[in-house]
C-alpha cells in the first residue's frame, strides 16, 4: 500500500480491514485536494474560487436508510423506532466485507479532526473517503489538530465513505442501495449509496449526541452566538427556519452555526465550521454567509455557468437544498476556539407557512419545555414532490432524525439547565404573514433580525406584552425599528375570521403532536396552544 502525505499510523485502516487498497492520502491540505478533486472531475471551479459538486440522485439526506446495530453495549441505551432503526450485527458484517472488498484497490482520502470544540469531551474522529470532494468537505467541517500535531493516531469514531458502493436489500439487511449504519460498539459509520456530503456531518452529530448526554453534556442542533458583554444566545430550529443566518450576526462573534454542547462551563460548538443552506443567498441580507463562499469553500448542487463559472445562488434547477460547506474562521468575527459562557438568551426558530404564529414571543419555562419537545415548523407547497399546500413538521428537540435517546433526556437536560441559569426563552417565527404561503408574505428578515437584537440586547424585557388566546403565547407590543401591526400576526390578515379558523387549525396540530409525550409533567403539557379558543 502506498501512504502518500502525513501518515501518523496505520492504526484505523487495519482496524476497518481497509487491507489491499490502492494509493492512501493522508491528511492532505485543502489546496492539494481541490487539485485532486478537479483532475478526477469531481467539481467544477467557480469564479470566485469555491469548487462547485454535485451529488447526484440524493440532494438531502436518506433518514430511512440510517441504522444503528443493535448490539449489547448500546441495545438499552437507543430509543428504537423511524429514526433510529435496527440493524443485527450478522447483517453489518456482510456489509462490512462488501465495503471492504469495494475499497480494494482503490484511492482513498483519509482525514484526522476532532468533534467538539470543548478539549474535556472532544472526540478524535477520522473520516475516509474515495473522493478528494469529500475529504475536502470533512476537512472544512470538523476541528483541526493544532498546528504542528501529528494527528490521531487512534481515532475513537473512523467514518467509511464510499458514495459508489451499493447495498444489496436482500444481502445486507438495508432498505435500499442506500446506507448510513452505525457500530457504537467497533465505533465505526458506513456510508454508501449516497454522495450527500451531509451524511458525513449527521453521522458524527448523531454519535456525539449518544456520547455527551452520557458525560452530563447536553447536546442540541442549534446554532450560538455572544455578544460584546459575553452574553451567549442559542438558536434552535429546523433545516430552513434561519439559524445559520440569523447567528451570523455581525454585531456578535459566531460559536457555530448547527450543532452546539453544554457542559458546566458554557457552551461549545461540535464542529469547526458551517454548513449553511445557500439557495437565494444575496450579497444584502447575509454579508457574513456570502462572503465566506471563496476559496476553500465547498458548494453542493449550486448552479454554475458554464461559460462565465458564475455562481446562480437563485436557481434551484438542481436542488433547493443548495449548501456551501466552509471553516469557521471564514466568518469575520467567529470565535476561535468556538466556546462561550452559558447562554442569557434561547431562541426556537420556526417557519411557520400556515402564517398564524406570531414573529416573536416570548415563553415562560413551561412553554420553552413544549415547544422544544414539539419542534415545530412547515413545509411549503412546491419544495417536495406531493406537497401541494403547508404541511406542519415536528421534529423532537429540533433534531429528531439525530437524536439516538430518548427525548425526554434531551429535554430534562435543557430545563435543568434553564432553571439553573435563568435563561430568556423565545419564539421567533420566520415564516409568513398576512396568511399562509401562497397567500401572505414573507417576514421580513430586517424585521426578524431587529426583533433578535432586541430580545438578546434586552430592550424586550421592559415593553407591554399581550396574551395570544390561542397559542398562549406573550407577544411585545413593541418593537425597535419594527411596526407595532407586524407583531400581532391577527391584525395582518385582512380577513380575520380566516386566521381564527387556521389558528385553531394549527393549535389542534401541535396537539394532536404532544400526545405522543406521555411522560411530562402536567404544568408542561398544559403550556401548548388550546384548541378551539375563540379569539
Amino acid at each position: 500500500m502506498s501512504n502518500i502525505g502525513y501518515n501518523p499510523s496505520r492504526v484505523g485502516l487495519d482496524r476497518c480491514g481497509l487491507r489491499g487498497c490502492g494509493e492512501v492520502y493522508w491528511n492532505l491540505p485543502p489546496t492539494v485536494l481541490y487539485e485532486h478533486a478537479l483532475r478526477a472531475g469531481e467539481g467544477t471551479l467557480a469564479d470566485n474560487g469555491a469548487i462547485v459538486c454535485t451529488t447526484g440522485e440524493h440532494t438531502g439526506r436518506s433518514p430511512d436508510d440510517k441504522f444503528f446495530v443493535e448490539e449489547p453495549g448500546s441495545r438499552n441505551e437507543i430509543l428504537w423506532g423511524k429514526f433510529n432503526a435496527p440493524i443485527s450485527e450478522g447483517h453489518f458484517d456482510l456489509l462490512h466485507r462488501h465495503v471492504i472488498e469495494h475499497c480494494r484497490g482503490r484511492r482513498l482520502y483519509v482525514r484526522d479532526m476532532f468533534a467538539g470544540a470543548n478539549e474535556a469531551t472532544r472526540v478524535p474522529i477520522r473520516i475516509i473517503t474515495e473522493s478528494a470532494w469529500h475529504n475536502l468537505f470533512a476537512a472544512q467541517l470538523f476541528i483541526r489538530p493544532a498546528s504542528g500535531s501529528t494527528g490521531n493516531p487512534d481515532p475513537q469514531f473512523t467514518v467509511l465513505n464510499v458514495p459508489t458502493c451499493e447495498a444489496d436489500p436482500g444481502i445486507h439487511g438495508t432498505r435500499s442501495k442506500t446506507f448510513i449504519v452505525i457500530h457504537l460498539g467497533k465505533r465505526l459509520v458506513l456510508i454508501g449509496g449516497t454522495a450527500y456530503a451531509g451524511e458525513i456531518k449527521k453521522s458524527i452529530f448523531t454519535i456525539m449526541n449518544y456520547l455527551l448526554p452520557m458525560s452530563g453534556v447536553l447536546s442540541m442542533h442549534c446554532s450560538a452566538n455572544v455578544g460584546r458583554d459575553g452574553d451567549a444566545a442559542l438558536f434552535f430550529g429546523l433545516s430552513g427556519t434561519g439559524k445559520t443566518t440569523l447567528s451570523a450576526d455581525p454585531e456578535r462573534r459566531l460559536i457555530g452555526d448547527d450543532e452546539t454542547g453544554w457542559n458546566d462551563q458554557g457552551v461549545f460548538n461540535i464542529e469547526g465550521g458551517c454548513y449553511a443552506k445557500c439557495i437565494k443567498l444575496s450579497r444584502e441580507y447575509e454579508p457574513q454567509i456570502y462572503q465566506a463562499i471563496r476559496f476553500g469553500t465547498v458548494l453542493e448542487n449550486v448552479v454554475v455557468n458554464e461559460a462565465t463559472r458564475a455562481i446562480d445562488f437563485n436557481s434551484a434547477a438542481i436542488t433547493e437544498n443548495t449548501r456551501a460547506a466552509y471553516p469557521l474562521e471564514y466568518i469575520p468575527n467567529a470565535v476561535i476556539p468556538s466556546v462561550g459562557g452559558h447562554p442569557k438568551n434561547i431562541v426556537f426558530l420556526t417557519c411557520d407557512a400556515f402564517g398564524v404564529l406570531p414573529p416573536i414571543a416570548k415563553l415562560t419555562p413551561d412553554q420553552a419545555m413544549y415547544h422544544f419537545l414539539s419542534g415545530y415548523t412547515a413545509r411549503v407547497a412546491g419544495t417536495e414532490a406531493g406537497v401541494t399546500e403547508p404541511q406542519a413538521t415536528f421534529s423532537t428537540c429540533f433534531g429528531a432524525p439525530f437524536l439516538p435517546l430518548p427525548p425526554q433526556r434531551y429535554a430534562t437536560m435543557l430545563g435543568e439547565r434553564l432553571a439553573t441559569h435563568n435563561a430568556h426563552c423565545w419564539l421567533v417565527n420566520t415564516g409568513w404573514t398576512g396568511g399562509g404561503a401562497g397567500v401572505g408574505q414573507r417576514m421580513n428578515l430586517r424585521y426578524t433580525r431587529a426583533m433578535v437584537t432586541a430580545a438578546l440586547s434586552g430592550e424586550l424585557n421592559g415593553v407591554t406584552f399581550a396574551k395570544d388566546p390561542i397559542f398562549g403565547l406573550s407577544i411585545p407590543q413593541s418593537c425597535p425599528d419594527v411596526p407595532a401591526d407586524v407583531l400581532s400576526p391577527r391584525s395582518t390578515w385582512p380577513n380575520p375570521a380566516a386566521y381564527d379558523a387556521k389558528a385553531n387549525h394549527v393549535a389542534g396540530l401541535f396537539a394532536e403532536n404532544f400526545a405522543k409525550f406521555d411522560r411530562v409533567s402536567a404544568t408542561v403539557a398544559a403550556a401548548g396552544p388550546k384548541v378551539g379558543k375563540p379569539v
